[in-house]
């Protein structure tokens, strides 16, 4: 019997939507369950304390963006809804440091920069990143702490999936054609800096992933089935996976539906995806699933703190911006961002409290919890003021603070007194996860300072469990399945049909906001899928592998006139041949900046090198197999545009494609 779709998604995320594009550029009848809604631009809530729309609690009749889930050892925010984490994510879209890629975990398989850096260029592309132009009074007051602390000169604006306006210019609220996909995509609004981002932006400024790859995905045949929720998967004898679902919030038999699939990609989140797979292992359906399901989860070794005055002063304006403006780095291991709500949105204010310090060297021995009955009990009226949420928006500075340690927790089940399995954590593998972090209360606490203000934790923190909006890993890729849950492909070990593209994936802290790397690594996985009815030139599990070779779509989702500069080189041989250049084409080094010095060389007619005032100079590279993105197909190893700043991509020394 043909199954319902060639390939399954569970979840419309980064990794979900990524998949779902790429996967039917190859020709795949592609289909993808997400749980959550759909939302055009004018249907999100306008602040927060519209709960229906804004808060993920299916039982009590709330469908919004906003999903918040207790661990023992953390609290989780994420995203619900069609497009997944895009909904409500800062936008912040950084490539992670050195440590991420040297990780003990994975380092041994591949020179994971180098396979990845032109999956995180395509990811950038895709995703419009831009570096925020506006200079915010949150951010003056950071930068003033981290000059005064010794390391001004880290301050940095953040790299943001953000429409301002057009050619680079800044138009807030003008409206123009697709500036991104030639067309193909839909019309944009230049950003209005109104720092609504996290409660679902209404103005078409925010690049969510149905502005780009899942609306494109859609639009070439992909098919998203929103309110619809998974309950169980099985592999049939027949190979194929039958995956269960009911309408998300039903109670009704009549609303369960049955699904069957030849691939099944889960991308639910790393919270949804791990659920799944221990759910299904416990029921005996993945019996042969790696032992390592939940070790090495995650948090970013993460805190979420805050500065908030008692009341709104004229003179800051703490909501205007996007949501993340800039970032500083107070010790070469941890990374500290400025986060804001837009006004009216100060729902989230209720998880705040007075900041209690841990225990440790830099901390104290008394208990959290007495801390805060002792700070209530020297000015209670200030605590009362401090818990109010009206106006905490305007009134708070929030402190994202991340590490890229070598910590971890590790995800489990248990069966409880009733016979029910309970998803849970403790402390794993390497340094113990932290519950608080001593340089982030004390740049908070300067921030608190600053703004004349009194510093805030959350109240899980008075129980040492810190709050994380990046809950990252538990299906590792690893070497084998006593190392890791997923093979360098993507593909759970035991089953190669089954894979893990998302959140979960993501092997080592990052120190960064993640949604770039799952991008990346979600490009780099589809990349490496053979066109439907082609020869699948990955090795079997258990096979050593051979180096990459990436194959390119059969189809193309966008116009060959759309602007080049948004494109992209999917034909590569590999990855590491991306970054380099052929010398027999007569290709050397220069600056981006360097539009005039820049030489522009012909081959067969077309036109390698361009770069004018407006337009930095492209790239060129030979293309080995098919078209390159958005381009008319070249033959092999004719030369074609590469639209990225050569000084991104060229290094000096590299050797040439053969």
């Amino acid at each position: 019997m043909k199954p319902d779709y060639d390939v399954l998604i569970i979840g419309s995320g980064f990794g979900g939507s990524v998949s779902a594009l790429r996967l039917t550029e190859k020709g795949y009848r592609v289909g993808v369950l997400e749980a959550g809604r759909r939302f055009s631009d004018e249907e999100f809530a306008k602040t927060s304390w519209d709960l229906r729309k804004f808060l993920w609690a299916p039982r009590l009749g709330c469908y919004g963006i906003q999903r918040i889930h207790p661990l023992r050892n953390v609290m989780i925010l994420a995203g619900a809804g069609v497009g997944g984490g895009s909904l409500n994510y800062a936008n912040t879209l950084y490539v992670p440091p050195e440590p991420f890629f040297k990780d003990q975990q994975w380092q041994h398989i591949s020179d994971w920069r180098d396979e990845l850096m032109p999956h995180y260029e395509q990811a950038q592309r895709m995703l419009g990143v831009v570096k925020n132009p506006t200079f915010t009074d949150a951010d003056r007051i950071v930068k003033e702490v981290a000059d005064e602390m010794g390391f001004g000169d880290t301050w940095v604006p953040t790299p943001v999936g953000v429409f301002f306006g057009p050619d680079g210019t800044k138009a807030p609220g003008k409206t123009v054609p697709d500036p991104y996909f030639g067309g193909a995509g839909p019309a944009r609004t230049g950003c209005i800096e109104c720092g609504e981002c996290m409660t679902g932006c209404r103005h078409g400024a925010k690049n969510t992933l149905l502005k780009n790859y899942l609306g494109l995905a859609e639009s070439a045949g992909a098919r998203v089935i929103p309110m619809t929720t998974v309950k169980g998967f099985e592999q049939r004898a027949d190979g194929l996976w039958e995956v269960r679902t009911v309408r998300t919030g039903s109670w009704a038999r009549r609303d369960r539906r049955t699904f069957t699939a030849t691939y099944l990609i889960l991308a639910a989140g790393t919270w949804g995806t791990q659920h799944l797979l221990f759910k299904m292992r416990d029921a005996g359906k993945l019996a042969k699933l790696s032992e390592k399901l939940g070790v090495l989860t995650r948090t970013n070794s993460e805190s979420i703190v805050g500065a908030a005055r008692l009341k709104v002063s004229p003179e800051l304006d703490l909501t205007h911006g996007v949501a993340i403006t800039s970032s500083i780095h107070p010790t070469p291991d941890t990374h500290i961002e400025p986060v804001r709500y837009g006004k009216g949105s100060n729902a989230m204010g209720l998880l705040q409290t007075l900041m209690t310090d841990g225990t440790g060297p830099e901390g104290t021995d008394t208990p959290r919890w007495r801390q805060l009955l002792q700070q209530a009990g020297e000015n209670p009226r200030k605590m009362i003021r401090l818990l109010n949420p009206r106006q905490w928006s305007e009134r708070t500075v929030i402190a994202l603070v991340m590490q890229h340690l070598d910590n971890s927790i590790t995800t489990f089940t248990k069966r409880g007194k009733l016979g029910i399995r309970w998803y849970s954590s403790k402390q794993g593998h390497g340094q113990p996860n932290p519950t608080w972090i001593p340089i982030g209360n004390e740049v908070t606490r300067r921030i608190a300072a600053k703004i004349d203000g009194v510093a805030g934790g959350t109240w899980g923190e008075l129980f040492n469990i810190p709050l994380t909006a990046h809950f990252l890993g538990g299906a590792v890729i690893g070497d084998s399945p006593q190392s890791g849950v997923i093979d360098p492909y993507h593909r759970v070990y035991g089953y190669p049909t089954l894979f893990v593209v998302d959140g979960a994936a993501i092997s080592a802290n990052l120190g960064v906001n993640p949604s770039l790397s799952i991008a990346a690594q979600a490009e780099r996985a589809a990349s490496l899928w053979p066109n439907k009815g082609q020869n699948d030139q990955r090795p079997l599990q258990g096979m050593p592998t051979a180096g990459w070779s990436p194959s390119s779509p059969s189809t193309r989702w966008c116009p060959p006139a759309r602007p080049g500069r948004c494109g992209g080189c999917r034909s590569i041989r590999s990855a590491r041949q991306a970054r380099s250049a052929g010398s027999s084409a007569g290709q050397s080094q220069w600056r981006a900046a360097d539009h005039a010095a820049a030489p522009a060389v012909h081959v067969d007619g077309h036109v390698a090198h361009q770069g004018d005032s407006v337009h930095q100079p492209v790239l060129v590279v030979v293309v080995v197999d098919g078209p390159v993105l958005g381009r008319p197909v070249v033959p092999n190893g004719h030369i074609a545009p590469f639209p990225v700043p050569a000084n991104r991509v060229l290094r000096r020394g590299d050797s040439p494609l053969q």
